[in-house]
């Protein structure tokens, strides 16, 4: 890894694996949001229809849950798939003042568009590393994801 000006970072902060974990999850952000960006999307619309998908019908309060988007941002997601016809948003029977949110048939269909291209960014991101390291880097990091959530929460 080396620095914006091409010299190597101090020799102390090469092999600490907090600082290395951040350098690869910042190429994975880049490599999944261009991959994202051929079909106009961003990863929270991925992240909204993959819930949708999954767990069904939902509220923007549930689904803000389920997916870590913020308030503010789950409006304007909400709206901007709502806009593309991806999902509907309907009153909800038991408390008028909620919406609930649901994914349309062009919403799956778009899913599954989306799905490879985040598969070509997984291939483009672990380029590196043959099959076997990557399932063990895959089984390391949700270790460590899953210990320090349930530190956490």
């Amino acid at each position: 890894m080396e620095t914006a000006e091409g010299t190597p970072p101090p020799e102390r902060l090469r092999g600490l694996p907090s600082r290395l974990t951040n350098q690869a999850a910042l190429n994975a952000n880049r490599i999944v949001d261009q991959a994202l960006a051929q079909a106009g999307v961003r990863r929270y619309h991925y992240a909204l229809l993959a819930a949708l998908e999954e767990y069904g019908p939902a509220s923007q309060a549930a689904l803000g849950r389920r997916t870590g988007i913020d308030r503010s941002d789950m409006v304007a997601t909400v709206n901007d798939l709502a806009e593309r016809q991806f999902l509907e948003r309907a009153p909800d029977p038991e408390d008028r003042r909620r919406n609930v949110v649901t994914i349309t048939a062009a919403g799956r269909r778009q899913l599954v568009h989306l799905d490879r291209l985040i598969a070509a960014a997984q291939d483009e991101f672990l380029a590196p590393l043959p099959e076997a390291d990557r399932r063990t880097l895959i089984d390391l990091l949700t270790r460590l994801a899953e210990h320090h959530r349930d530190r956490h929460h």
